[in-house]
């Protein structure tokens, strides 16, 4: 039944869908479960290219003892600030696959994602291995990639030793740059090999005129952006700021 927890044999029919590169939707359709049921439980579990069986039914039976179930006033309370754990499980997964889109390692997206969901906007780096289910090299590896694209930002947790990370600010507006940057740096290498076959050949042409429409839209994007970075928040201090 829909209901019902995942089993042991659902987690291995959902291990060998993956082998055989089945979509979500498909392999839900063999286990009678919604595709969302399926999406999070990969997700939770290291995802597509790392998810085993019996690791994750080990996690799930750890996570289940070791989850204290608070009283019911406060289970309430936090009913009341926000969705139900499967919901914004779901939310984590469909922002992640998002954030893929627009040119982000999965790792540094699901990590992106995890900050967004949080209350907060932070978590420390213990945090984040424990709600992405990988390791610290992993999370350490990630969270210097996003620092040097300014999306995140390191601080102390409460004045201690431990690192905690934090969402810029400017998030939204950086991740449309890193994604413009990316397409820059393409429009960079077609104008270098317009120049290396020459304007006369048809190649030349070909790239010269890739590479000025991707130069010139990045530009308009960016502008664009910061236009409606200021007006829904009264910011000034833009990304192009920075550069002049």
């Amino acid at each position: 039944m829909p209901g019902r927890r995942l089993t042991r044999a659902d987690r291995q029919q959902i291990a060998a869908g993956l082998a055989q590169r089945l979509s979500y939707a498909d392999i839900a359709r063999r286990l009678n479960r919604p595709s969302s049921t399926v999406s999070r439980e990969v997700a939770r579990n290291g995802g597509s290219a790392r998810y085993r069986a019996e690791l994750a039914q080990l996690a799930t039976t750890h996570r289940a003892r070791r989850r204290p179930r608070p009283p019911a006033p406060v289970q309430r309370t936090i009913e009341q600030l926000g969705p139900d754990p499967d919901a914004t499980a779901a939310f984590v997964t469909d922002l992640t696959s998002a954030l893929v889109e627009t040119g982000l390692p999965r790792t540094a997206a699901r990590v992106m994602a995890c900050l967004f969901a949080s209350e907060s906007g932070s978590r420390t780096a213990v945090e984040l291995a424990q709600h992405l289910q990988v390791s610290a090299a992993t999370i350490s590896h990630a969270v210097r990639l996003l620092e040097r694209q300014d999306l995140i930002r390191r601080g102390r947790d409460d004045g201690g030793r431990r690192h905690r990370y934090f969402l810029d600010d400017k998030a939204g507006l950086r991740t449309v740059a890193a994604s413009v940057a990316a397409n820059q740096r393409l429009a960079a290498a077609a104008l270098r090999g317009a120049e290396l076959f020459g304007a006369e050949t048809t190649a030349g042409s070909r790239l010269a005129l890739a590479g000025g429409f991707l130069e010139r839209l990045g530009d308009d994007l960016i502008r664009s952006a910061e236009k409606h970075w200021r007006d829904m928040v009264g910011d000034a201090d833009t990304l192009t700021s920075h550069a002049e």
